[in-house]
């Protein structure tokens, strides 16, 4: 025959007052590593008991304002941002180069159609210069980021805190970084 276990209510969850009764009631021995506690359903669940924490906060630093990258380009950080969604739409070098456009970096669209192409073009008919970065989160404010390969590829702008595309984000993409572009005011 179980034993009830008295269990406090907060917000919908219950926890048990007594993980020595829940574990009596369930047949279970001690246990140093989880922590046993009965549902609103009656069930008995466990979790895992975290003895090690990180005291200080995983947090990518802010990017730094860099006075030789010409100031348009954190406007088109600025612009892009307003213009991202919640979640990639696959229309990542679309939306940076209307970016682009619209804050006056660029004069005309360009013309590649792929991500992983962006950087030569913007090399080649549109001033930018290769920056000699190889962290993503090094690269300045306003600063183009291409990643990719042969077979996938993705590009998108530096912002003060995260990346934006056609979608904004705290972390860099996952593809391998292929190069950090920016162009300097003249």
């Amino acid at each position: 025959m179980r034993r009830l276990v008295p269990l406090i209510f907060l917000c919908g969850c219950s926890l048990a007052l007594s993980t020595t009764a829940v574990r009596a009631a369930a047949g279970l021995g001690e246990s140093q590593s989880r922590f046993y506690y009965q549902d609103t359903a009656g069930k008995t669940s466990s979790v895992r008991i975290i003895r090690r924490y990180w005291r200080v906060p995983i947090v990518h630093p802010f990017a730094q304002i860099d006075p030789r990258i010409d100031p348009k380009l954190r406007r088109a950080a600025t612009i892009a941002e307003e213009r991202a969604n919640a979640h990639s739409h696959a229309r990542c070098w679309h939306y940076v180069k209307e970016a682009l456009i619209a804050a006056g970096v660029i004069n005309s669209y360009p013309k590649t159609a792929y991500a992983a192409e962006a950087g030569q073009e913007l090399v080649r008919d549109y001033g930018f210069t290769r920056l000699s970065i190889h962290d993503p989160y090094a690269a300045s404010l306003g600063a183009v980021l291409v990643y990719g390969d042969r077979n996938r590829g993705h590009v998108e702008i530096r912002t003060k805190d995260g990346f934006v595309s056609d979608y904004h984000s705290k972390n860099a993409c996952f593809y391998r970084l292929v190069a950090v572009y920016g162009k300097f005011s003249s």
